[in-house]
């Protein structure tokens, strides 16, 4: 499948839809956007809990970004609104080139890349992470920026959304590079890079479970 083609103004015009969307469904509110760097490449890490994950982290981030996607996902119902935002399609079961390829060219233009590390929705705590994000970071020198989504999963089940109106957050963090690991062979300094991005994430998700005092799953004020 090849890489669908970037148009800016759709993208936003469907970012703006979205804002809208969201906010008459839920009580949204992005936190610290003044964190996210407004110029050159930076990719933006979040964990995953919940399906909203994704396009909240779309239409709310301060700078339009482009994410790597499971190419499953281009075949649903949701393919329309990928392709029309050109995202980016990869197969998470192997060594994607042409996606990898296709990423690192909208870094080294200066853009913003989106990526969930965690790879699927999980417990959303960031326990582990792929080697990609790090991988483009390296090869790239973008700065990476964490962003805890919280709420978005609902008491049901893995699939289950929140209730109407209920609170979501996303909590942009700090930005920071990579540490340059000299001298350590490249499948060493890969592990160290990964480890530490994801490590940072994880400290960004929890503290932002503690300043909002929202947990990873949906919960409706009393």
């Amino acid at each position: 499948m090849p890489t669908p083609t970037y148009r800016p103004r759709l993208a936003d015009a469907c970012r703006r839809l979205g804002v809208g969307l969201a906010h008459a469904l839920y009580d949204v509110q992005t936190l610290h956007s003044e964190r996210m760097p407004t110029e050159g490449p930076v990719i933006v890490v979040s964990n995953h809990v919940g399906f909203l994950d994704g396009p909240l982290v779309f239409v709310f981030a301060p700078r339009p970004l482009r994410f790597l996607v499971k190419r499953s996902y281009f075949g649903s119902a949701w393919g329309v609104f990928l392709r029309a935002t050109g995202q980016i399609p990869i197969d998470q079961n192997n060594a994607d080139r042409a996606a990898l390829g296709a990423a690192r060219e909208v870094l080294t233009s200066g853009g913003g890349l989106g990526i969930f590390p965690e790879g699927t929705r999980g417990s959303g705590a960031v326990h582990t992470a792929q080697q990609g994000a790090a991988f483009l970071a390296q090869a790239t020198g973008a700065r990476v920026v964490p962003v805890a989504v919280l709420g978005t999963k609902g008491r049901g089940g893995r699939d289950s959304w929140p209730r109407l109106r209920a609170p979501l957050r996303v909590v942009v963090g700090e930005p920071f590079a990579l540490t340059k690991h000299r001298g350590v062979p490249g499948r060493e300094r890969l592990r160290l890079a990964t480890e530490e991005l994801r490590s940072r994430l994880a400290s960004h998700v929890d503290a932002a479970t503690r300043e909002t005092g929202l947990t990873l799953t949906a919960t409706m004020p009393e």
